[in-house]
């Protein structure tokens, strides 16, 4: 039987940090908030937006401050991500093989459900994948479990027959709260050694390293 493969979206499938960086200092420059550097911004993604927000956003910013940010943040990201979002190098091609093989395929991303869905469908149109899920209100992001968990009755395996593949210390705990194995992946948002530190056992470099990892779990 084949894992259920659970990837995340921004730092795994997609380089999406121009994109961010770009609508993040839009929206703080609205608000005269000083800008950041991309590497900066790096360090901020993986929590969603509001935590994206009330990481670059001063640290005296009032909630009505960090309202006001979010919204001009997603408004001008609507219009502008597909100029700041691509595939990594060898992800379509290794998505394909993954379909050949039948592997049963969906993407978890803390990014919210409306772009995480549209993304999806723009960068990887020829791609099966039984589910997509981002952020969506009322329903706990990673590290919580509960995505996890839903993709996983979806694809109609328990959780131990899935594996999240994702670049960030929170899919790592992801997988660990839900009782799945986990992948971790080495060029994304975070650094090989906050990965391992975090307990990754499995880690890939490429998109070739993925695909042997995944073969042999």
């Amino acid at each position: 039987m084949k894992h259920g493969l659970i990837f995340d979206l921004d730092g795994t499938l997609v380089d999406s940090l121009q994109g961010i960086a770009a609508s993040l200092n839009h929206a703080l420059e609205q608000f005269d908030c000083p800008k950041h550097a991309l590497e900066t911004v790096r360090r901020f993604v993986g929590n969603g937006s509001r935590v994206l927000i009330q990481r670059a956003a001063p640290a005296d910013s009032n909630n009505e401050l960090i309202d006001a940010i979010e919204q001009s943040f997603k408004e001008h990201y609507e219009k502008t991500w597909p100029q700041g979002t691509f595939a990594y190098a060898g992800l379509i091609n290794l998505l394909e093989k993954l379909q050949q093989q039948d592997y049963p395929l969906a993407v978890l991303s803390n990014k919210p459900h409306s772009f995480t869905a549209a993304m999806v469908a723009q960068i990887f149109p020829e791609i099966h994948f039984v589910q997509v899920l981002g952020q969506r209100c009322g329903i706990p992001h990673k590290p919580d479990p509960a995505g996890a968990l839903e993709i996983s009755r979806t694809l109609g395996l328990i959780p131990a027959d899935c594996v999240i593949i994702g670049d960030s210390t929170i899919d790592i705990e992801t997988a660990k709260r839900a009782g799945m194995k986990v992948i971790a992946v080495t060029w994304g948002f975070h650094d090989r050694e906050d990965l391992l530190a975090a307990g990754a056992s499995t880690v890939a470099d490429d998109a070739e390293g993925l695909l042997q990892v995944v073969s042999e779990s």
